[in-house]
């Protein structure tokens, strides 16, 4: 489906006017791994940590925990402001970069932080039930991997099936550039295996929805990739996927695209309730 500015205008100006009455507060640079695994290495301690925006008086609000990109090299937690104040908690995430580690080391990092995010949110007021993972390029493959490949929340005792709902930007669904560059494979050369999303479609995971740039202004194959995790979701059974293109946007499209993941989070909610 393709998306014009039009519609994301309105998107935009529609989601303006939710949730203005409520504050919010913000705590930084929690560490979402056990005090011994911080002491025990001193990357983790500085690279593994969280951001959290949530609304203080409003119970058992949304959260979106939000992966940055940069390519598994690079980047920085952020808390997007086109997310704020939209009565919803935003969970800004740091992560361990290649060449410091490899794969799938970023990849177990973003599952302990969602499994922080599971065991932890209810004490800020945030529901256990309404906990949705999104992200950006790398953040986008990060998101797809953890809610896809159960083997990462499962070793925090999370069942990856409790995400109510997948929202990559952007996101690699072949094995990313990245790990294809640790094992010594040029970038054009597409590679399926276990650290592909695509290689973990399976009919009972969350909703998924792939929101990309327009393919002709996109990174190189992003947009078809994505529109063949969407078939390949069909054809095992899964009912809840869909792709959106956005139109005349490149690699760089999460501004005109936040208001999309807004509204997924609201349809899901609606249908849940």
């Amino acid at each position: 489906m393709r998306i014009r500015i039009t519609f994301i205008l309105l998107l935009i100006a529609n989601f303006s006017l939710v949730a203005q009455d409520t504050d919010y507060t913000t705590e930084s640079n929690i560490k979402y791994y056990q005090d011994a695994i911080n002491k025990s290495d001193p990357y983790i301690s500085e690279r593994c940590v969280l951001d959290i925006y949530y609304p203080k008086n409003k119970p058992s609000f949304a959260t979106i925990v939000w992966f940055h990109g940069g390519g598994l090299t690079g980047g920085q937690k952020e808390l997007p402001e086109a997310l704020k104040q939209k009565g919803v908690a935003v969970v800004g995430v740091n992560y361990r970069l290649y060449p410091r580690v490899k794969a799938p080391a970023y990849i177990e990092d973003a599952a302990a932080s969602v499994a922080w995010v599971f065991k932890n949110i209810a004490s800020y007021g945030g529901d256990p039930n309404a906990i949705f993972v999104s992200g950006h390029s790398a953040g986008g493959y990060l998101a797809s991997m953890v809610g896809l490949d159960k083997k990462y929340l499962s070793s925090h005792d999370i069942d990856a099936n409790q995400i109510a709902g997948l929202i990559p930007f952007s996101g690699h669904t072949i094995t990313h550039f990245t790990v294809r560059e640790e094992r010594g494979i040029e970038g054009t050369r597409p590679i399926i295996d276990d650290l592909a999303p695509l290689y973990h479609v399976r009919s009972d995971a969350p909703p998924l929805l792939l929101i990309t740039g327009d393919r002709e202004k996109e990174l190189l194959g992003r947009y078809e990739e994505n529109a063949y995790m969407m078939r390949m979701m069909k054809v095992a059974g899964h009912t809840d996927t869909r792709i959106m293109e956005m139109d005349g946007y490149g690699h760089g499209m999460t501004y005109p695209a936040f208001p999309l993941l807004l509204t997924e989070v609201k349809r899901i909610l609606g249908e849940k309730n």
